[in-house]
């Protein structure tokens, strides 16, 4: 329970006024018959604000709350005390959902959100250790984009999970994919062979990216209309510093040849979770209300337009980012530690795209912002692969920074766009066909690579693909901001908004 004590001497009319006026920001006050405020709305398991007035004229203002954010509580913490200690107000404070959370979707955004460490961790496992893999076992950039490609192949597995989801439910998946997908990923470091490698991520990658699957479904099932991107920008965040805490263990490879078998052994940390989220993970609110069992029938033209842009997306960023080490490490002559210090350094400034295209996604709406950051950071990509000291480092961080603001543009249409009754479905299914377009990319910018001996030609000819996408998503995509799901899909409109 955190306490805020403001005292105001002597305050004018106009603050006294203030002060007894509810609150409507991040939190909505109710009036109680004594004065005080209670708790009507907001991100908190508890709430009263109360107000004295001093014999001297002095009036004293006290605030008591408790957060309903797990696990990332104390990164709202200061922004959260900061607001409520100015007078009340009805305006949103830059850094909150521009629609308010209440308790419940504010906790399952905390859940959610470190079920999404594990996600990024996974999710960043093989490509940030292949290099060096690949170096033990002799095998040549053709066979990395091989292995890279036939890992991506066994998404079908997370299809079948997610039409489990829609049947069953989501919260027991995630929970039993939260223990499998890392316990699958660690016998990688048990690997004699790159084949042997290959078998066992082209396990643990789909249950990973069916657990990534599913945490974004329930945040969109959870979350207000007006705030879906920034969920997403969130949950991005989120699968980011997983993805960062592998890579800040890659400097491990540089311990011996076989030292990179170690990064497969710290995602087993990531059980420790567990139990915190099987306690506070509660079922999605639209599956348990009542919806139709909705076909794909009447979805086909929203499912072929999002996995033919999947599938030209990632025709450019799969083999961006799985042949990032490479490129630095045998075009650059980058060692493990540098590549690590690279990634970190540049990669680390997408949080400030993420937050901020989520932000204007709900505000502005998704097409414009979802396009623009789009375009920027592709070239900014193909910038990096030309590009060399200083400049490299800059087209890395410039294209984290506009590139990852399409993250929660584009990445809500994939929910928003199906009913309850086919959104795991869907969303597996899309994810399974875009990555044919991470197969295609990734053993065609391999085979580029051998034949030019550079990098650099190759992606330029698959930056192609989400320039593509760019005039798909203008012309093409539904604006989706401030819609409930409902209005998006009539099929649910039985079931109630939250």
């Amino acid at each position: 329970m955190a306490r805020i004590v403001n005292r105001y001497a002597d305050p004018p009319p106009e603050l006294r006024t203030e002060l007894r006026t509810p609150r409507d920001d991040i939190v909505h006050e109710l009036r109680e018959a004594d004065g005080s405020f209670s708790y009507a709305g907001g991100p908190f398991v508890s709430y009263q604000r109360t107000l004295t007035d001093e014999p001297d004229g002095a009036v004293t203002e006290v605030v008591e709350y408790e957060l309903a954010v797990p696990y990332f509580g104390f990164v709202f913490a200061p922004l959260v005390r900061q607001t409520l200690r100015q007078p009340a107000r009805d305006k949103t404070p830059w850094w909150a959902p521009p629609e308010r959370l209440d308790a419940r979707a504010a906790t399952a955004l905390g859940v959610l959100a470190a079920v999404g460490l594990i996600v990024g961790y996974l999710n960043t496992l093989l490509t940030q250790t292949i290099a060096f893999a690949a170096d033990e076992f002799g095998s040549t950039d053709r066979a990395q984009g091989v292995s890279l490609a036939l890992v991506r192949c066994g998404v079908l597995l997370a299809l079948v999970i997610g039409g489990i989801a829609d049947r069953r439910g989501r919260r027991r998946l995630i929970i039993g994919l939260s223990v499998a997908a890392p316990i699958v990923a660690a016998t990688g470091a048990l690997s004699p062979s790159l084949p042997w490698l290959t078998a066992s991520q082209a396990i643990a990658r789909p249950l990973a990216m069916a657990l990534g699957i599913l945490i974004a479904v329930v945040a969109m099932e959870e979350m207000p209309a007006g705030s879906r991107a920034y969920a997403v920008s969130l949950l991005a965040m989120a699968t980011a510093l997983g993805a960062g805490a592998c890579v800040a263990s890659l400097p491990l490879a540089d311990l011996g040849v076989g030292g990179w078998r170690l990064v497969y052994v710290v995602p087993l940390l990531g059980l420790l979770l567990v139990p915190g989220v099987s306690r506070r993970l509660q079922e999605s609110r639209r599956f348990e209300a009542p919806h139709a069992d909705a076909g794909f029938a009447g979805h086909l033209g929203r499912f072929w337009l999002l996995a033919i842009s999947g599938m030209l997306l990632n025709l450019f960023v799969a083999p961006a980012s799985a042949f990032q080490n490479r490129y630095l490490k045998n075009e650059r002559g980058f060692s493990a530690s540098r590549i690590s210090a690279f990634t970190l350094l540049t990669n680390t400034p997408g949080g400030i795209g993420i937050i901020v295209g989520g932000r204007l996604a709900d505000l502005r709406g998704r097409r414009i912002v979802g396009s623009i950051a789009l375009f920027g950071g592709t070239i900014c990509t193909v910038w990096f692969f030309v590009a060399q000291g200083w400049t490299m480092w800059l087209a890395s961080a410039i294209g984290a920074i506009v590139g990852a603001a399409a993250v929660p543009a584009l990445g809500v249409y994939s929910a928003e766009l199906f009913p309850t009754s086919l959104r795991g479905k869907a969303n597996a299914a899309i994810t399974v066909l875009a990555l044919i377009g991470s197969g295609v990319g990734l053993i065609a910018a391999g085979a580029m690579s051998d034949r030019w001996d550079q990098f650099a030609p190759g992606m330029a000819l698959l930056a192609l693909g989400p320039m593509v996408v760019c005039v798909l998503v203008l012309k093409l995509y539904p604006e989706t901001a401030r819609r409930e799901l409902e209005e998006l899909n009539p099929e649910d409109a039985v079931a109630p908004a939250p």
